[in-house]
């Protein structure tokens, strides 16, 4: 299974552990976390989101399937990595969701690594400052002008999505190399 689950699934799962974040805030946080080299858990809302009082998530519930499928996407190698966003048609809200998924990405990235600055590769440091610019962003510094909306939007998403994969492969996957190698 690589298909993320769907946006209501994970939205009913969150209210349903009574989690109050949206699927954007949920998945952003768990990439961050992941990416980081936070370890995977079926308590990673309590990580992700710093409450340890927060209920573990229930095999085979939408949560759980989040995490297995964006574990098996950030490190697929045909970089078939994608964003849990919105399933909103206006804009304003894509925006939203896709600024709100960088602001979480960045908090689950800071727990993820125990606080203390992972080493990255000076691409990893530049797409970490990039997306720290993002995160900072709201629609309404979103200029809006109709045609070229989705595009933008698209390549905001693309740069967000490579940046993780990035991210990702300085803390988890050369890590790991590191480790074969020794």
């Amino acid at each position: 299974m690589t298909e993320l689950p769907s946006i209501d699934d994970v939205s009913r799962a969150s209210a349903a552990l009574g989690l109050g974040a949206t699927p954007a805030e949920l998945h952003g946080g768990l990439c961050g976390w992941l990416a980081a080299g936070g370890a995977p858990g079926n308590d990673w809302p309590a990580r992700v989101l710093a409450d340890d009082a927060l209920q573990p998530v229930a095999e085979g519930s939408a949560l759980a399937q989040l995490l297995e499928v964006t574990i098996k996407q950030l490190e697929d190698r045909d970089f078939g990595f994608e964003l849990l966003l919105s399933d909103s048609t206006q804009t304003e809200a894509q925006v939203d969701a896709l600024f709100t998924w960088a602001r979480a990405f960045l908090g689950g990235f800071g727990l993820g690594s125990g606080h203390k600055r992972p080493a990255l590769s000076e691409e990893g440091e530049e797409a970490l400052n990039d997306l720290a610019k993002l995160a900072q962003a709201s629609s309404e510094d979103f200029d809006s002008d109709g045609e070229d909306d989705d595009e933008a939007l698209a390549e905001i998403e693309e740069f967000i999505r490579i940046a993780v994969l990035l991210l990702h492969g300085d803390c988890v996957m050369a890590a790991r190399h590191r480790q074969r190698l020794n």
